[in-house]
């Protein structure tokens, strides 16, 4: 979907969409709900099932292999280790896997921490086959991108509260299957649970195919190039797609189509209009989540180091292939002027933001797709930011009436915040030094939490008021990120002021807590074409959108 003069994502929505009587609202919710449940397994319960359930479980036994009555039905998996958690003999059908563990944050049980599930490798052989049919991130094959934990409602994958993590994918086998996870983090899987639940088959019909998942990335995508999210030869059908973008330009990304080629084709049969429409959205995207796409996860639109990771289920309409597929999306959107070489804000450019993916298809034979997920330590995003942390220098920052110290107890700061905590709105103020080593493209960033005690600040930058003001208020504490400037900074050292100017009316206080101070890396081509280097940003501080 492409739009050539009202920008896409910023767009004003249709009224009529939203003109409808709620009486109608109901009648389509209830029919959409209607339509999933018919559409489920609820039909085939009336049906003989054949075969013989079985679980493999965390649960615990004694040594004669009976179950013990006890709550220890975990197990702490070391770095480098591989827990296996099913190994059986087919013929079969895995119809149910449940994880959970405990988040990455330092707590009790855990006092250092414990691995996220993007460093947790998920791999499922079939048949005694040296390959794994699936490999990918735990995190990442159930919708939950760059190893931060989202709600997922949908199908075939829920993640409830963001802990419990369920698959209901049909995963048959003929001989044998193992499904194991790596742990190739430097700290512990602590408290380890699982059931995988299979029915075991005399025989599977022969043309059953498999069921395959493979995760893939570009940090940042190649220029003149589709990102490529599955390319396999042989006989099967596409079900389903989690892609997680981080953004390395301002500006909204999701431009690109999605391009399918079908059976060897030279030209794409099945070509999309944008990518948020294949995820079945429209007019960009937004945290939510559906029986059949969503996005788990999306911090902040338009910034740099944007998130996004959504998923697209093709449950109803999977895409059918004889001999081949390949499955592509392009990475192109909107762009700032210091990066165009017209120096226009426009829609349509190749962009050069970080990419990674899931496929998930069903094919007879060996699929032929050559992608391998690299370790947990090439999986995570590269650092984008120079960081000045505040929290070890709480105490000593220059500040107006009010306490300032460092606060510790925060899960998204494991090593803390500066907190400022201004009883009114006058005098309260606080100033975070800097330094700048070498003049080059950064934009300035500020990592922040917002909560329910904190108030409204102004940004000044050596004296120059910077932006418009912050809100720090939110119904509940989050980490967030306040971006001021993109700038060209000579050597030197400076001082970034925040000033109270208020406070949400929602708000109990005036209070604020920043992390840090960053100043994030531009795209090479910023520094390359230089467009902005010589203007002073004190002039006219920008910030591109």
């Amino acid at each position: 979907m492409l739009l050539s003069s009202t920008r896409r994502g910023h767009a004003e929505r249709n009224p009529l969409r939203f003109s409808l009587p709620w009486f109608a609202c109901a009648f389509l919710a209830l029919a959409c709900l209607t339509h999933v449940v018919q559409a489920g397994d609820l039909a085939d319960l009336a049906k003989p099932h054949e075969g013989r359930s079985m679980r493999s479980s965390s649960a615990a036994v004694d040594a004669q292999g009976n179950y013990a009555h006890h709550n220890l039905d975990n197990s702490r998996v070391n770095p480098g280790a591989t827990r296996v958690v099913l190994d059986a003999q087919g013929p079969g059908v895995v119809t149910h896997m449940w994880f959970t563990f405990l988040s990455p944050e330092p707590q009790p049980w855990a006092k250092q921490g414990s691995a996220n599930h993007q460093e947790m490798l998920l791999r499922i052989y079939y048949d005694g086959s040296e390959r794994p049919g699936v490999e990918a991130p735990l995190g990442d094959f159930f919708a939950n991108g760059f190893g931060r934990r989202s709600e997922v409602i949908s199908v075939p994958v829920v993640v409830e509260d963001a802990d419990s993590y369920n698959c209901f994918w049909r995963m048959p086998f003929r001989e044998s299957i193992r499904i194991e996870i790596v742990n190739q983090s430097k700290k512990n899987i602590n408290l380890l649970y699982y059931n995988i639940d299979w029915i075991k088959k005399d025989k599977l019909p022969k043309k059953t195919p498999y069921f395959y998942a493979q995760y893939r990335q570009e940090y940042p995508v190649k220029q003149g190039r589709d990102y490529v999210i599955l390319d396999t030869k042989g006989k099967g059908h596409y079900v389903g797609t989690v892609l997680s973008v981080r953004t390395r330009s301002p500006s909204w990304f999701g431009e690109g189509d999605e391009k399918i080629y079908i059976d060897g084709e030279e030209t794409a049969s099945i070509w999309g209009t944008g990518t948020e429409d294949y995820f079945l959205s429209a007019w960009g995207l937004k945290t939510t989540s559906t029986p059949y796409f969503g996005t788990p996860y999306f911090d902040q639109w338009g910034i740099v180091g944007g998130h996004t990771s959504a998923y697209r289920w093709h449950i109803h309409d999977p895409i059918v292939f004889n001999r081949s597929i390949k499955v592509t999306i392009e990475h192109w959107g909107w762009i700032s002027p210091d990066e165009n070489p017209n120096q226009k804000n426009d829609s349509w450019n190749e962009r050069q933001d970080d990419y990674s993916s899931v496929a998930f298809w069903y094919q007879t034979g060996i699929p032929t797709f050559e992608a391998r997920a690299p370790d947990a330590e090439a999986r995570a995003l590269p650092s984008l930011d120079i960081v000045f942390p505040l929290a070890s220098h709480a105490e000593q920052a220059a500040r107006g009436l009010g306490e300032c110290r460092a606060q510790t107890n925060l899960g998204f700061y494991p090593k803390g915040q500066l907190l400022y905590k201004p009883k009114q709105e006058e005098n309260a103020w606080v100033e975070l030094p800097f330094s700048v080593k070498k003049k080059e493209p950064r934009r300035l960033v500020l990592a922040v939490t917002q909560a329910p005690d904190f108030g409204k600040y102004q940004a000044y930058l050596n004296g120059v008021k910077i932006g418009k003001p912050f809100d720090f208020y939110h119904k509940s504490v989050r980490d967030w990120e306040w971006h001021l400037l993109d700038f060209w900074p000579d050597a030197g050292d400076y001082t970034l002021r925040l000033e109270c100017v208020g406070k949400n009316p929602a708000s109990t206080s005036f209070g604020l807590g920043v992390e840090s101070v960053r100043l994030r890396e531009r795209r090479p081509r910023v520094k390359q074409w230089g467009f902005e280097k010589d203007r002073d940003w004190r002039e006219k501080p920008i910030l591109h959108d």
